[in-house]
């Protein structure tokens, strides 16, 4: 290492390191120590620095957190919503599914049972006047030159050009059982009402 001119190795070395007591370190130790003073405190200042800095990037990262977190519950609440009105309509349709084909099932049930019973009819000993009224009546209806047939299920059929009147035992007691108004056994229990 190349010196300086007018400076001596030895008391370089000694303001380096502070090793001795010469009278160069001891004039600038009020320097030296303000020196250090300064040091320290400009290194407590980014030391203190690095700490808010710090705080605020956690606070920031803790508040980003709390955001998102609020966010997905959010969504998660608005996906659940919708989710649960899904469910809902989805049970809404496959419980009126179920009470459609109770109604349904009830309805053919009738239906049977109105046939069943006009059906068995053709058995009774008063059928032969019911059948001859029926004949009358589909006679009439069809008009001039009308055939009438009995039917195999019982009741006739009379038959005109263009014309068929349908008399039989069955298609009476669709008709009977059209005639019924369903909608009532469907209907709420009102007040007064049987």
């Amino acid at each position: 290492m190349t010196q300086a001119p007018g400076h001596d190795g030895a008391a370089v070395a000694e303001l380096v390191t502070g090793a001795g007591s010469s009278p160069t370190w001891a004039a600038l130790a009020p320097t030296r120590e303000a020196m250090l003073s300064r040091a320290r405190q400009r290194a407590d200042e980014i030391i203190a620095e690095a700490h808010r800095r710090a705080a605020e990037t956690v606070a920031r990262a803790r508040q980003q957190a709390n955001d998102e977190i609020a966010q997905a519950q959010r969504d998660g609440q608005a996906q659940a919503d919708s989710l649960a009105a899904a469910e809902r309509g989805k049970a809404r349709r496959d419980a009126r599914s179920i009470v459609l084909t109770a109604q349904r099932e009830a309805c053919d049930e009738l239906r049977d049972r109105v046939r069943e019973a006009v059906c068995g009819l053709a058995s009774d000993p008063g059928y032969e006047q019911l059948r001859k009224k029926l004949a009358g009546v589909a006679a009439q209806l069809a008009g001039p030159g009308a055939v009438v047939t009995d039917d195999p299920a019982g009741g006739v059929i009379a038959r005109a050009p263009g014309i068929v009147v349908d008399c039989s035992l069955p298609r009476l007691a669709d008709a009977a059982a059209e005639t019924v108004d369903l909608a009532c056994l469907w209907a709420p229990e009102r007040p007064g009402r049987p």
